[in-house]
């Protein structure tokens, strides 16, 4: 048979593209195949998405709507493709990632290689112990407001092959069903939740913001993580300044930055003792405002820190409690480690980076719920939540590998807060 396709993509990349799709697991599409149905033909499946898009062929089915609630009483809206499309997606990121990632500001971090959040949070801890004000930028809707004409012109201009020119105008104009069966045709933004959504938002915002602010104020750090932003000022004026520009600049490009959740920041700590309605931002799960530290003399001092926000804690304290420890009385101490353990580990390597004595309180109620849980699981704790206390302390001394919260230097040995 004659395998003679009008663009040169390789079953190979076909493959590494399942891979990386499949490690990153996720939820069915419109289609609700999932990754394990996908994979009982998946010789047949990976060579139909081989030879449709080698041939110019491939259409991209609908997306799937999910909502998602906010923490502010809102919805966020994710695109969910199907398994197949993932993986054509992943295939033309693998080709185009490497031909505009070099191009892109050492200060864009989101979704790159080699880049994480904790990499922005640190240089934005950084930047606000060496500048005064921040610009905290809320760009209104980004992934679905964003100019599919100016995407594409960017797109044009770095894409070497003809067929990533091809599909990705057909991922962005490929409609979104809704979770009522509806069809809805897009004609702006990329859908939040895609393979290939993230580098499209680089790709637009290297344009729209990063190229722009650079040229134009290129005295203004900033870090920005996809569409989350902060740019950092030596005056309130010219955060004033800079917050106005950067507003006619989106406008410019088809977008709006959110009147009530964009704000001017002044960084207070101890050489900074001027008043302000703003003294505070929130930033990749991260707060940054005034806090009390100690130097290496012992001394303390206030400085502008980042620590977890309460909001991240908030959703922690739930996801513990969504666990319902005290009910699980079948388990071992060790079976409730190997079962969550890893996500506590997750959580302290990432908001434990940076001041990580403000997690302790969020992680007490780790420790209460293990104590209702021994209080439960044994005879001679029973009635006794202060007794079981103490032995989850005792346990903590003695086994600090069950729960990485116990290796932060942290004893809690009673629910009073001893620390």
């Amino acid at each position: 048979m004659n395998e003679a396709k009008p663009f040169c993509i390789s079953k190979w990349e076909v493959w590494e593209a399942y891979k990386r799709v499949k490690a990153n697991k996720g939820a069915a599409g419109v289609d609700e195949q999932s990754i394990e149905d996908f994979e009982k033909r998946l010789k047949k499946n990976l060579y139909k998405i081989w030879n449709r898009m080698s041939s110019g062929s491939y259409l991209p089915p609908p997306v799937r709507t999910v909502k998602i609630p906010k923490a502010n009483g809102g919805e966020r809206k994710l695109g969910i493709p199907t398994v197949s499309d993932r993986i054509a997606q992943q295939v033309v990121k693998s080709r185009l990632e490497p031909e505009v990632d070099r191009l892109f500001h050492a200060d864009s971090y989101g979704y790159r290689p080699g880049k994480s959040a904790l990499d922005a949070v640190g240089k934005a801890r950084e930047r606000c112990w060496r500048y005064d004000w921040v610009v905290d930028l809320d760009i209104k809707g980004f992934f679905d407001n964003l100019d599919q004409t100016l995407l594409m012109r960017a797109v044009k201009k770095h894409a070497k092959d003809q067929w990533l020119v091809l599909y990705i105008e057909r991922w962005l104009k490929a409609p979104v069903q809704e979770e009522d069966g509806k069809l809805i045709p897009r004609e702006k933004g990329t859908p939040q939740g895609g393979v290939i959504s993230p580098l499209l938002a680089n790709l637009f915002l290297h344009y729209a913001f990063d190229r722009w602010i650079t040229g134009k104020y290129p005295h203004v750090p900033f870090e920005r993580y996809a569409d989350d932003v902060i740019a950092h000022c030596k005056t309130e004026t010219e955060a004033q300044e800079v917050r106005a520009a950067i507003a006619a600049r989106l406008v410019e490009c088809g977008l709006e930055l959110h009147p009530e959740k964009t704000k001017i920041v002044y960084c207070k700590d101890d050489d900074r003792r001027r008043r302000y309605p703003n003294e505070n931002f929130d930033f990749l799960g991260y707060t940054f405002q005034a806090r009390r530290s100690k130097n290496r003399k012992g001394k303390y001092f206030i400085n502008f820190s980042p620590a977890v926000s309460n909001k991240a804690a908030t959703a922690i304290r739930a996801e513990v409690r969504s666990w319902k420890l005290p009910k699980r009385s079948d388990k071992a101490i060790e079976d409730l480690s190997r079962m969550f353990n890893p996500i506590v580990r997750g959580w302290i390597r990432y908001y434990g980076r940076y001041y990580p004595s403000a997690l302790y309180p969020t992680m007490r109620q780790l420790d209460r719920d293990l104590a209702l849980w021994a209080k439960r699981k044994y005879k001679k704790l029973r009635g006794h939540l202060r007794r079981a206390t103490h032995w989850i302390a005792r346990i903590s001394r003695r086994a600090p590998a069950l729960f990485a919260s116990w290796q932060m230097g942290v004893r809690r040995g009673s629910m009073t807060g001893a620390v």
